[in-house]
């Protein structure tokens, strides 16, 4: 008997995700446990265990397929349902594996439609000539695409006229990517982003986290400047509730937030994600160091867990490593506001009458205008600067 392997809901409120990759091919034995497939989420990439013994009869969906929770993914063939062959039965001769003659009177086994037997090097080949696999009608063993098969459609498609196209590469949409850009997409058409441009005078922030490199060393963890300034905006947060909040529209409610989970901007290599720091202002800088490493290391090896990215009440971004002047970074619904980072550049300001060299960066509030007046963003800004202005060696 064949039972339906279908997307679990992994909670979090998740409805949906994309099947990254599956752990074990199609026809494959696998046991009750065994992990099967990588599936990505809005949350996190989690991995699905079989709920059962037996064979993966047929996957039914593939790598960048996104299916909605308690769809089916795949077909399992239980153990049970396998009949064990009678003596008296005759069984039929197995496929000649690839490479190999079938057995006299067969016909040779022909590949699953839409896939074609050949080897890395022929597979290359095709690659390299825009050949078309699933198109080219092996002459091999068992159906297998030879190279000479290969050469050969090639040079049957005519060659397209000069000027006729123009180099490009096409790369699938999808993964951490895509799941970016619909977060991206629901911010900017359901909120109205205002936004905020200040500077801040970072030279005794810079002085307080060199004097910290022995702590650092000997701690055995790195030190940036991203804890300071979570600690700066856990303070102005505590003074300034509206900007710790975010609107419960089926309520008609403004739900502001009595605790200070930090989310964190990660640039990944497959697409933006935000961790969250729990209880960000309850730790040292330290442990805020430790945290941000382990979640920013979690992010670029896709090892999350759901828990590291849900329930964040106010998002910094820190891109002044970097460059760039300023931005206007798009809020993580459903929080009310985003803070972006930026570089840090020494160049003269005026300090008590005298022009002076000092360590300058801009800082960006982006915020929702449903929620939070231009007078109750810029104060907040005031008391983010003055928290780093004020730390001090001492």
């Amino acid at each position: 008997m064949a039972i339906e392997l279908r997307l679990p809901d992994v909670g979090e409120g998740v409805a949906e995700g994309e099947i990254v990759k599956w752990l074990v091919a199609e026809g494959a034995a696998v046991r009750e446990d065994d992990l099967l497939v990588e599936v990505m989420t809005d949350k996190a990439n989690v991995e699905i265990p079989s709920p059962v013994s037996g064979v993966l009869a047929k996957i039914l969906a593939g790598p960048g397929q996104v299916v909605k929770v308690g769809e089916a993914i795949a077909l399992i063939e239980t153990a049970a349902a396998v009949p064990a062959p009678r003596p008296e039965e005759k069984k039929e001769a197995p496929p000649a594996p690839p490479g190999r003659p079938a057995p006299p009177g067969e016909p040779p086994p022909r590949p699953p439609a839409g896939e074609a037997l050949a080897t890395p090097v022929v597979r290359k080949l095709a690659k390299d000539l825009g050949v078309d696999l699933s198109q080219v009608e092996g002459t091999g063993p068992g159906g297998r695409v030879t190279e000479e098969d290969v050469r050969r459609t090639a040079a049957a498609v005519p060659a397209p006229a000069a000027g006729a196209s123009l180099p490009e590469e096409r790369i699938p949409f999808r993964g951490r990517r895509r799941l970016a850009a619909k977060k991206m997409v629901l911010s900017k058409t359901t909120v109205p982003h205002a936004l905020l441009v200040d500077e801040a005078d970072a030279t005794n922030l810079l002085a307080l986290r060199e004097a910290l490199r022995e702590i650092a060393l000997r701690e055995k963890v790195r030190i940036t400047i991203l804890p300071f300034i979570i600690q700066a905006v856990v303070t102005a947060l505590r003074v300034h509730p509206a900007m710790n909040a975010s609107l419960d529209e089926e309520r008609g409610e403004i739900v502001r937030k009595k605790y200070y989970d930090i989310g964190m901007a990660v640039d990944a290599e497959d697409g933006l994600v935000v961790p969250v720091i729990r209880d960000a202002g309850e730790k040292t800088i330290v442990e805020l160091a430790r945290e941000i490493e382990r979640l920013a290391e979690a992010a670029r090896t896709g090892k999350l867990a759901l828990s590291d990215l849900s329930g964040g009440t106010f998002t910094v971004t820190s891109i002044g490593s970097i460059g760039g002047l300023f931005s206007s970074p798009v809020i993580n619904v459903p929080e009310a506001a985003i803070l972006g980072v930026h570089k840090i550049v020494k160049r003269p300001v005026v300090r008590e009458g005298a022009v002076a060299a000092r360590d300058m960066m801009y800082l960006s509030l982006s915020f929702d205008h449903r929620l939070i007046d231009g007078g109750t963003a810029t104060r907040f800004m005031n008391d983010v600067i003055l928290q780093l202005e004020s730390m001090s060696v001492e």
